[in-house]
């Protein structure tokens, strides 16, 4: 039995591996996923059946694991059938937060189970640090869903960060002290759990809206290394490689987003960036910080520049979801197509609340994966494309970032959309983005504003362009 259920093992470990490979590409992303998942289904299974434990007696209670996992499985699948695309983000941070809390309630029940005198230094460190790292990734994620689903606005207050550190010292001395012995007893262990819940909330916090997708990923790969801590306390290598990867992943996709937008980890963590911005007026002939001023343009001029063009490029950004205009959006291509015009979207890889965000959001409306561009491959077609149509992205395709040295945005990657010969911006109002500062954008002469709800001027788009 211990064999077979290492060769389950085995084999769940690399599903995990190979699925995780098959998410690296839309085209592969749903089959990986549920290559995964079944090695994880896998892993359960023999767990549940074949696993025996130090006393060479099976699992026990069956029929609560069972009726568990029935309540768990029922709850998830219809949290994931009745969630929206652009609810998407907070969705993922909640999922986060469960598998963070599921790792710190491990490390409580074992430190329960087997006390200080049954631990060694490793399997104690292993203990303590999935319990504050699965804590922290739990009331965190939970905090980052809130502020996602809009019940939570950003908080910040004199001397957060002195507040903030001082809970990670407490914590880490407290956990030293339950490593070292010193304090062995199980008041001292949920005095731990306590603070580093608190420390999770005040750590997320003060971050804002627009700086999620970063947060959710560290998060992530803050759930993935408390699990590998119960994979080494447990002795099982499926939940250690799984954790391992995810934590790893994690890793790699936060530092990849931070170099994106041209900050440093600490800078997304620890400072307050940008704001709400102070918005212009809410039509055309806005002044510019520079003098200029812009220029508005309607439905029906927009849709003979996309219609007689060669190439249409649009930029889905924030507004795009927030407007719940992807179907639209996939019409206006769709038409634009049929006049024998050339379409392709282009992702910048913050753009939205989560990593992928775009990439999920169009897919929902079946737009074809060859189709959707990142910003390393569109920006030489910017030069030669003959409209670009800006859907709520801001800061993403402000040429501030080349131009400007004391911009706070100044080195961060864009997207070219001011080399095309017309570029087209969908938005609101005059306000600003995330990073407070306006946009030398709308004020080149190759640009223009069509002001309205994002899903309301896309519509007006797909009808002129019909008419044509």
């Amino acid at each position: 039995m211990d064999a077979l259920l290492s060769i389950l093992y085995l084999v769940a470990s690399v599903s995990f591996i190979t699925g995780l490979k098959m998410l690296g590409s839309p085209k592969t992303a749903r089959v990986g996923n549920l290559i995964a998942a079944s090695g994880m289904g896998l892993a359960i299974a023999g767990t549940m059946f074949l696993y025996k434990g130090h006393d060479g007696q099976p699992l026990h209670n069956l029929e609560w694991i069972l009726g568990a996992l029935a309540v768990g499985t029922g709850i998830g699948w219809v949290m994931a059938m009745r969630v929206q695309m652009t609810a998407m983000p907070q969705m993922v941070s909640f999922f986060n937060g469960m598998g963070g809390a599921c790792a710190a309630v491990i490390s409580v029940m074992e430190y329960k189970a087997v006390g200080a005198a049954g631990m060694t230094f490793g399997s104690g460190l292993a203990t303590v640090a999935g319990l504050v790292i699965g804590s922290v990734s739990f009331s965190g994620s939970i905090i980052a869903y809130l502020k996602l689903e809009g019940r939570m606005n950003d908080i910040r207050f004199a001397g957060q960060q002195f507040v903030n550190n001082g809970l990670l010292l407490v914590a880490l001395a407290l956990g030293g002290a339950i490593v070292a012995g010193v304090m062995s007893d199980m008041t001292m262990v949920m005095v731990l759990l306590a603070v580093a819940l608190v420390f999770g909330i005040l750590f997320v916090l003060p971050i804002g809206g627009a700086d999620m997708p970063v947060v959710i990923s560290l998060l992530n790969s803050f759930t993935g290394v408390a699990a590998a801590c119960g994979g080494f306390l447990y002795d099982n290598m499926v939940m250690l490689i799984g954790g391992i990867l995810v934590g790893s992943a994690g890793t790699l996709l936060t530092f990849v987003m931070t170099k994106a937008m041209n900050r440093s980890l600490a800078n997304v963590l620890f400072t307050n960036f940008g704001g709400d911005g102070a918005g212009g007026g809410s039509g055309g002939g806005s002044g510019g910080a520079g003098g200029g001023s812009v220029r508005e343009v309607s439905a029906a001029d927009v849709a003979v520049m996309m219609a007689y063009g060669r190439q249409v490029v649009i930029v889905p950004g924030y507004g795009l979801a927030v407007a719940q205009a992807q179907h639209v959006c996939k019409q206006l291509q769709q038409e634009l197509e049929e006049k024998g015009v050339t379409v392709k979207y282009a992702i910048h890889p913050v753009a939205g609340r989560m990593p992928g965000h775009m990439n999920v959001l169009l897919a929902e409306a079946d737009v074809e994966y060859d189709k959707l561009v990142e910003m390393e491959e569109i920006n030489p077609e910017f030069a030669t494309t003959d409209v670009v149509i800006v859907v709520g992205a801001n800061d993403v395709v402000n040429p501030a970032a080349k131009t400007d040295p004391t911009s706070p945005i100044y080195g961060m990657p864009i997207l070219d959309v001011e080399d095309a010969k017309n570029v087209i911006v969908l938005k609101r109002s005059m306000k600003a983005g995330y990073a407070g500062i306006d946009n030398e954008l709308f004020y080149r002469p190759n640009c223009s504003m069509l002001f309205g709800d994002a899903k309301a001027s896309l519509t007006n788009l797909v009808n002129e362009v019909k008419a044509l």
